[in-house]
């Protein structure tokens, strides 16, 4: 297997479920009947939408085609915070069977509630985006992404059962422990962040085992940006698929969107469940499919937590579907609309800097950016770390060399500073990127 060629085919139909062989017109019908549905139930029952609704001049009766959607007020993450803790809920918490919430490292946390179709739902678009990444009933998947109060392990695991797969369920952490189970479960799939896949490449290597060697033949990576350069390098050095999951715990979870890994060409949205949009993000308009903006979410089917237009905040574009044509793809998201960067009069987004560390020998994926304030202008700083096999001579000529790349390609000066491996802190298992210390 040739890991980084895209198969170029679209999947056979006895691997799409009923909802990914509907036609377009098939799913715009049921997208409307559900998006009524969605918006009185969030009217009703959620007393922050009732006043924001009401504030816009709109009611649930004025849905009568999809477009219509574009009327309705947008729900932020400050609505989330607003409603702490279970302001937001739409049924009784006695009908609650879970509840999750962000890791709050920059405010409150915003908490999500699932009812027992909820979860099944979500477990159900789960195994669809495990299938549709290579999985398939009867494999061994390796969990790597956190369980707890995190959405990514307990998404992930109950997707693969759903699946019919056996799940190894290890967490984050423990990289040396990480290896050790791989090489002894022989597991075909591995659910993990790609910045920390990378930091478990390393340890194979560390211990004188072959990546290329092991049983895994997919990996399932999301929770943060990557770019096309950091896929290409783990299906180099892992000699597997990689490919892309989108989700948020504010929509449901991981789930909302996956690749194909026939194609790996943006991530199909299951839109029987979640309605995208794509809007300007400074003029807040909708944007037609193929304009890159910000991505909203409305989600269709959510019982207890309903989420009317929410800003995710991510970059992206909508474009036609290729393995399920009848769902959208949206392009991979490589950035942030909170996450520009704006210095000095240029616009910096961390992903361009990860394009330029990823060209540089010696240095891993693994960054941060820590903008600081010198007298009265701003200063940005690039943290990254060595590969365990760079030597220390290498070091410096390689942060020249990025500070030279960042000028000729993006436009800024910087500084850089190359830190041992495994050295900058992580969350979830994967990296802070942006660190604002002008304050």
């Amino acid at each position: 297997m040739t890991a980084s060629r895209r198969l170029g085919q679209a999947p056979p139909a006895r691997l799409l479920d009923a909802a990914e062989r509907m036609s377009i017109d098939e799913l715009r019908v049921q997208q409307l009947d559900r998006l009524q549905w969605s918006l009185r139930h969030a009217y009703d029952n959620v007393e922050l939408y009732r006043r924001k609704f009401d504030g816009a001049g709109v009611h649930p009766s004025d849905c009568r085609e999809l477009a219509d959607l574009a009327k309705f007020p947008f729900t932020t993450k400050a609505d989330l915070r607003e409603g702490y803790p279970f302001g937001m809920f739409a049924v009784p918490r006695t009908e609650v069977r879970r509840i999750h919430a962000s890791s709050g490292t920059t405010g409150k946390p915003t908490v999500v509630g699932y009812t027992e179709q909820d979860i099944d739902t979500w477990a159900t678009v789960m195994a669809r985006s495990i299938r549709a990444s290579g999985g398939r009933p009867g494999m061994r998947i390796h969990v790597a992404y956190g369980y707890g109060l995190f959405t990514g392990g307990l998404g992930a695991h109950y997707g693969a059962e759903k699946l019919g797969c056996t799940v190894i369920p290890i967490s984050g952490g423990m990289t040396p422990r990480q290896v050790q189970l791989i090489a002894d479960f022989e597991p075909e799939v591995i659910m993990v962040t790609p910045s920390y896949f990378l930091t478990v490449l390393d340890e194979f290597e560390r211990q004188g085992i072959d990546p290329t060697a092991t049983s895994l033949r997919v990996g399932i990576f999301g929770a943060e940006p990557w770019t096309e350069q950091m896929r290409l390098e783990i299906e180099e050095r892992a000699n597997i698929h990689a490919v892309d999951i989108y989700g948020l715990s504010e929509v449901m979870g991981p789930g909302v969107a996956n690749e194909c890994v026939e194609t790996k060409d943006g991530l199909h949205i299951w839109e029987d469940h979640f309605y995208p949009e794509v809007i300007d993000p400074v003029e807040e308009h909708v944007l037609a499919d193929g304009e890159r903006g910000e991505l909203l979410f409305t989600t269709l089917t959510k019982q207890a937590l309903p989420i009317i237009r929410y800003r995710t905040r991510d970059l992206t574009r909508l474009l036609p579907g290729t393995g399920r044509p009848s769902m959208r793809r949206m392009e991979k998201v490589t950035g942030r609309s909170d996450d520009l960067i704006i210095l000095r009069g240029v616009n910096v987004f961390p992903t361009q800097i990860e394009e330029i560390v990823l060209r540089i020998p010696g240095m891993a994926p693994h960054f941060q950016l820590e903008l600081s304030r010198r007298g009265r202008m701003d200063h940005l700083t690039v943290r990254v770390e060595a590969r365990p096999d760079c030597p220390a001579e290498r070091r410096t000529p390689a942060a020249a060399e990025i500070v030279q790349a960042v000028k000729d390609n993006v436009g800024v000066t910087v500084d850089c500073l190359v830190v041992d491996p495994e050295t900058l802190e992580r969350s979830q298992g994967k990296l802070q990127r942006l660190l604002d210390k002008r304050s």
